[in-house]
């Protein structure tokens, strides 16, 4: 399971202010923070800085890796930012995303084609979010096909599926851990990526139903997500899950957590 720390994201109040603050001390601690606790990537997100995106998301890259020897998620719809952060960038970045929108693939092509970048694929189009498995089938298979052609080895890529809300449509779930398993079982070698928080929008205990859409996605063979990693709740889950869907063998895994207490809070 890669896992992509999500906290350095402007969108977030006190990261925002953070960011503009330029408080190296906090971005540090937040970073040392998810990477500790077992982040691949750090995700860096300047985007409320509208004109100062680039400058903002190079100086991120710069101050995380200072702190954590881990590799960042650039998240960032904008080639220009997006070049500017991988300019001071040490190591095989991932970049968050690339969609089939048009306006959009067509500026970051350029910038992934031929790299070793590790990159995101959003499922979505200009005509909209799909909302069934075969919509969402159709649009990876474009942009699978798009990235290969480019020459992305198709291990750097990692479709995103897109989560939408359970509470505007109670198929939205269902529909979107099908489509793990269906772009899983189809293309073989792509990885599956995905932040979950948008399936528990609008109601009560999030955090709770976030834990058992992971386990459920993981089960159909989801390998990628983007998360608080300091949720000890979320985390040993994904452990357990990992295990149960008979991708750990022997449970080493499972067993290095306990030994690495990362269990101890259950009691």
């Amino acid at each position: 399971m890669i896992i992509v720390g999500e906290l350095i994201n402007a969108s977030r109040k006190a990261m925002g202010a953070a960011i503009k603050a330029q408080d190296v001390e906090y971005i540090q601690k937040i970073a040392k923070e998810e990477f500790e606790a077992g982040a691949n990537y750090i995700d860096v997100n300047a985007g409320i800085f509208v004109g100062k995106e680039p400058e903002y998301l190079q100086w991120l890259v710069e101050t995380v890796q200072k702190a954590v020897d881990a590799p960042c998620c650039i998240d960032s719809p904008d080639p220009k930012a997006i070049e500017t952060a991988l300019s001071v960038h040490k190591g095989v970045a991932m970049i968050n995303s690339i969609s089939l929108e048009k306006a959009r693939y067509d500026a970051l092509m350029p910038l992934i084609a031929g790299t070793d970048l590790k990159v995101v694929a959003l499922c979505m189009s200009d005509e909209g979010m799909p909302e069934t498995m075969d919509q969402r089938l159709k649009i990876a298979d474009k942009l699978i096909n798009g990235l290969v052609q480019n020459n992305v080895p198709i291990d750097n890529i990692y479709v995103d599926p897109l989560v939408q809300p359970i509470s505007v449509n109670s198929t939205f779930a269902v529909e979107f851990i099908n489509s793990v398993e269906a772009i899983m079982t189809r293309f073989k070698g792509v990885h599956t990526m995905c932040g979950l928080s948008n399936i528990s929008y609008g109601l009560p205990v999030r955090k709770f139903m976030n834990h058992a859409f992971a386990i459920m996605a993981i089960g159909k063979g989801l390998d990628g997500l983007i998360i608080n990693p300091c949720d000890k709740m979320m985390m040993a889950s994904l452990i357990t899950a990992e295990t149960l869907a008979g991708q750990d063998e022997y449970c080493v895994k499972y067993l290095k957590a306990f030994r690495n207490k990362q269990f101890e809070f259950l009691g």
